[in-house]
């Protein structure tokens, strides 16, 4: 029957709090809240486990440490994923596996080869540019041999089509109703004191750890433009579970830092806290006077839905795929490349806080919410899942985006 429930299979690359990660997690509990069959895999060393808890079913696929070799580590998770999942197909069927990284979807193209399955489904968040050539042939595959291919914005359908020749399919993102309020709480004093976060000075928040791609090191010489106004202002930089090597371009962060004067640490100028325990979330951004986000690569970009969701200013780049879901007046806008630009930004944000602005900070965050949701993400991926099965082969390897 059509509208039978799916059992879906939704593969992530990593138990850890990233914004992929995230994505599989909502849109794994919207689906099975519509009453469809899922089960989330992905890969766990030895102790690890989501960094929230999962109302569907999980399968972790072990696998050791990751090792310091980029391609050593994503060529081993690969086969781990490959074995994992070929031994589940033994007593399990499902209509759809869909993996959002490319390590499962090397994975799922490896079953597709071997007459496993007939095919699978990709989001494409992102794209990385990696210096190692099988990085990049393995980035390729992960979603060139898929059925269907998903993107969370308009700006990844586009570049999909123009340089890979796909055609990709817009699914929205979410948010998580209820999970972040303005209203303050007794943990939001708690978890300054456990982090060392000073009140009463303007507090810069970055959510992603220290990354090229989230533009932290020109985020930096920025908040050093800000400290001139404001001495007593903290960078606080959350997050950073992430499986690629981003140590160069850390120690060029703590290069900029010391040379500018600012200590590290826990109610220094910059608080680093690394990944946070998922109930602290809500408390870190009520924390925050303003939120950063001046990326220079982005799939989505949750961050932002959630800082206005919390009542918190936001600065971000002006670029897609900020600009496709934002209006003028929901951010201050910054030009990536730019520090000054960055640091005219949060000085804005630092000065225009007023009952207006908050009350306009709510009526965007509802808009925002109303828009993007859960429900109604589950909602178009079956759909699309759907289309894929029940379509033409001609219709799922279509190269016009939906």
């Amino acid at each position: 029957m059509r509208d039978a429930p799916l059992k879906i299979g939704l593969l992530t690359h990593s138990v850890n709090p990233r914004g992929g990660v995230v994505h599989t997690l909502e849109l794994g509990h919207a689906l099975h809240d519509a009453g469809h069959d899922v089960t989330v895999m992905a890969p766990a060393s030895p102790g690890q486990r989501f960094f929230r808890p999962v109302r569907c079913v999980t399968r972790l696929i072990p696998v050791d440490a990751a090792p310091r070799d980029m391609v050593a580590m994503v060529g081993s998770r690969i086969e781990a994923f490959t074995a994992s999942i070929g031994a589940l197909l033994e007593t399990a069927r499902f209509d759809v596996l869909h993996t959002h990284d490319p390590i499962g979807g090397n994975a799922l193209a490896n079953l597709v080869d071997a007459g496993r399955i007939e095919g699978f489904v990709r989001t494409v968040h992102h794209l990385e540019v990696f210096d190692d050539v099988q990085l990049m042939r393995w980035q390729s595959r992960g979603f060139q041999a898929a059925r269907q291919v998903f993107c969370v914005s308009r700006l990844w359908q586009r570049m999909l089509a123009e340089d890979h020749g796909v055609g990709a399919c817009e699914v929205r993102n979410g948010l998580q109703h209820g999970r972040f309020s303005p209203l303050r709480q007794a943990t939001d004093a708690a978890l300054a004191r456990c982090l060392g976060v000073r009140t009463g000075a303007p507090v810069v928040l970055a959510l992603g750890g220290i990354e090229a791609r989230k533009n932290t090191v020109r985020l930096l010489q920025a908040f050093v433009l800000l400290r001139a106004r404001w001495p007593e202002a903290q960078l606080v930089i959350a997050g950073g579970a992430s499986l690629l090597d981003h140590a160069a371009y850390a120690r060029e962060f703590a290069a900029l830092a010391q040379a500018s004067g600012l200590a590290i640490g826990p109610g220094a100028a910059i608080v680093r806290t690394g990944a946070l325990s998922d109930e602290d979330i809500p408390s870190l951004y009520r924390l925050a006077d303003v939120v950063a986000m001046p990326s220079l690569n982005e799939g989505f970009g949750l961050v932002t839905l959630e800082a206005l969701a919390s009542g918190v200013p936001i600065v971000v780049s002006r670029i897609a795929p900020f600009t496709e879901y934002l209006g003028e007046a929901d951010a201050h806008w910054a030009d990536p490349l730019h520090s000054a630009s960055i640091a005219e930004a949060l000085q804005a944000a630092l000065t225009s806080r007023s009952p207006a602005r908050t009350a306009a900070m709510a009526a965007s965050a509802a808009r925002l919410g109303a828009t993007f949701s859960w429900a109604a993400s589950a909602a178009r991926h079956v759909q699309l899942y759907r289309e894929g099965l029940h379509g033409s082969a001609a219709a799922a390897a279509r190269s016009i985006p939906c």
